[in-house]
């Protein structure tokens, strides 16, 4: 941003010790939007002093949230595109992200998947082909949630480094089912993140039905295994809790990308980070809006 005498101002009055002046400036600063993120860079390489570099970094932080907020924003009330939900969860740890490399990989595995299937397969044969190649051609990996370990969140680093979570591969394995065309969609089973092949035409033909019904099979996305309708219920009975309709409920993509953020947080629940966590908290209830 052009500087004139009001940034320079500004800028000079960064390392004042008078914390009232220094949120003040840091507001003003923050209000003129990213364009003076280069001028704070600046600023930054030409300082030693670890507090003035700390209290820059901060600041380009909320700018960079603040870009976010305002474009998960649009991204609720637009299309949400479910890709693009996650390539925006992966620019708050990542604000310089470039998305080509990923999206190119991506539709590297959908053109391999295409070119196996066909009209004649079964639903559990397109899924078998899917998983055949995500996880045995591209040997893609999966991993326990753990909160010690953001990374295995975000959708680039699942793609870049082949590795993820139950979230992070099925939001991979849900963006390669959408752009197939398939109906393999994310349910709420309690303490799981799990798939599930929907039979689209229930519905029409069981007007009423258990939400369970409309699912032919379910997939574990940590490594494509397929479980059947006894796995889950002994899943349930396992866990002492009754199914009910509402976890066979098909989730919508900002319902995902909501839980994505929520589970996400819980990295950042320590002293250093919390208001990380209160900022991804903060952008879950925006979708839930």
């Amino acid at each position: 941003m052009q500087e004139n005498k009001e940034i320079s101002a500004l800028l000079h009055l960064i390392d004042d010790p008078d914390e009232e002046v220094y949120n003040t400036v840091s507001d003003r600063l923050i209000s003129l939007g990213k364009g003076i993120i280069p001028n704070l860079e600046h600023l930054w390489e030409h300082t030693s002093d670890e507090t003035i570099q700390e209290r820059i970094e901060l600041m380009i932080h909320k700018l960079h949230y603040k870009d976010l907020t305002a474009d998960f924003d649009n991204w609720k009330t637009g299309n949400c595109e479910l890709l693009q939900g996650a390539l925006l969860t992966a620019r708050y740890h990542y604000p310089d992200i470039q998305t080509i490399q990923t999206l190119q990989e991506i539709e590297k595995i959908r053109r391999n998947i295409w070119l196996e299937l066909n009209n004649y397969l079964t639903p559990l044969e397109q899924a078998n082909v899917i998983s055949s190649i995500l996880y045995n051609y591209y040997k893609q990996i999966g991993v326990e949630i753990g909160y010690t370990q953001p990374e295995d969140f975000f959708i680039n680093k699942t793609v870049e480094t082949k590795k993820g979570n139950a979230i992070s591969n099925g939001i991979l394995y849900l963006v390669l089912c959408q752009l197939l065309d398939i109906p393999v969609r994310a349910i709420n089973i309690p303490r799981q993140f799990i798939l599930a092949y929907m039979d689209t035409s229930y519905d029409l033909l069981h007007p009423g039905a258990h939400n369970s019904e409309k699912i032919k099979f379910y997939i574990d996305p940590l490594n494509g295994q397929v479980y059947s309708h006894k796995d889950v219920e002994n899943y349930f009975k396992r866990i002492s809790v009754p199914p009910t309709t509402s976890y066979f409920r098909a989730l919508s993509n900002k319902a995902v990308i909501q839980y994505l953020l929520e589970e996400l947080s819980k990295c950042f629940d320590n002293d250093l980070n919390r208001y990380k966590m209160k900022e991804l908290l903060l952008l879950a209830e925006l979708l839930g809006e």
